[in-house]
């Protein structure tokens, strides 16, 4: 029986690739819906700015919870960590410039 550990043993980093691909594959499933929600707000929301979204509003969600992972903490620690961090910026302004309002 494969466990969730044993598919979260395999890393790039010190981050699992089943998370990441997990991750990208829900956004990938819930996008259509996510994008109509949004459009409640009048905001339009293309698949592809979630997919630039996702990482960054994962570190979002997991300080929110309180769930502390190795890129949360590499993220907020001031002492290093810059190409992450570049990283994750980088994806989040590529995500909000693919988000236009209704009028």
């Amino acid at each position: 029986m494969i466990t969730i550990e044993f598919l979260r043993s395999f890393k790039i980093s010190e981050y699992a690739i089943f998370d990441l691909t997990a991750s990208f594959l829900g956004i990938y499933l819930l996008s259509p819906i996510l994008s109509y929600l949004f459009r409640f707000i009048k905001l339009d929301i293309q698949r592809v700015s979630w997919f630039y979204l996702t990482l960054p509003l994962s570190i979002l969600i997991h300080v929110l919870v309180g769930k502390y992972t190795p890129m949360t903490k590499y993220f907020f620690d001031p002492s290093g960590h810059y190409l992450l961090k570049i990283f994750i910026i980088t994806l989040f302004i590529l995500g909000l410039r693919g988000i236009s309002i209704i009028k």
